[in-house]
């Protein structure tokens, strides 16, 4: 009986997962106006009515599947969480942090998500606020920290290291983020990337950096 009971617990998990997948590439697809849950249905291969068991309705089934994504930055957090504490490597140190971080926050797959998420700001802010307070504000608290430990060793001068950690980012992601905006898809190459990373690292530290 129990092992009947764990089979179809196991079946359920799978649907579920079925369904997010699905929606998940209906909606980057389509966006959420242009998907319906005939469509999550179909590609997932299952009813609608399964769809509906899973999932009051598309707008519960649309925040699962964002707010999901929040548990991928827990692997940007560890990327952002510390930089050796190395005078003469600073920059060294810094520009390879900013080039994983950049090609962290440029994949296709990050770029679609943060369109769909814009594109639905108006219709669901308490969303977007959350997906943003859960998941880039995280980060962005991370390499403040990572900063105020650098400026407490002596290797940069910080009166905000929150703020330090918008510049950065800001410096890094300001022009292939918005051109992919914009464009509708990447619009970088990796020799893109890396110039961007190597600029940025160098003018934040001739902002920040001890003299």
């Amino acid at each position: 009986m129990e092992a009947m009971e764990a089979n179809d617990e196991s079946r359920s998990a799978r649907k579920h997962r079925a369904i997010m997948d699905a929606a998940t590439r209906a909606f980057m697809a389509k966006g959420y106006s242009g998907t319906s849950m005939d469509d999550i249905a179909k590609l997932a291969s299952v009813s609608k009515q399964t769809v509906y068991k899973h999932f009051a309705d598309k707008e519960k089934l649309f925040a699962e599947i964002v707010l999901a994504t929040t548990d991928r930055v827990d692997a940007m957090i560890d990327l952002v969480a510390g930089i050796p504490a190395d005078a003469d490597r600073l920059e060294e140190n810094l520009t390879g942090l900013a080039r994983r971080f950049l090609g962290a926050l440029t994949r296709p797959e990050v770029l679609q998500l943060r369109r769909l998420i814009i594109a639905n700001a108006d219709t669901f802010p308490e969303l977007g606020a959350a997906w943003y307070r859960q998941g880039f504000e995280r980060v962005l608290a991370t390499l403040a920290d990572t900063f105020r430990n650098l400026a407490d060793q002596g290797l940069l001068v910080i009166a905000d290291p929150l703020l330090a950690a918008d510049h950065f980012a800001g410096l890094l992601l300001w022009i292939p983020v918005n051109k992919a905006m914009f464009h509708g898809g990447p619009q970088h190459t990796q020799d893109d990337l890396d110039r961007y990373a190597t600029a940025g690292a160098r003018a934040f530290l001739a902002a920040y950096r001890r003299s």
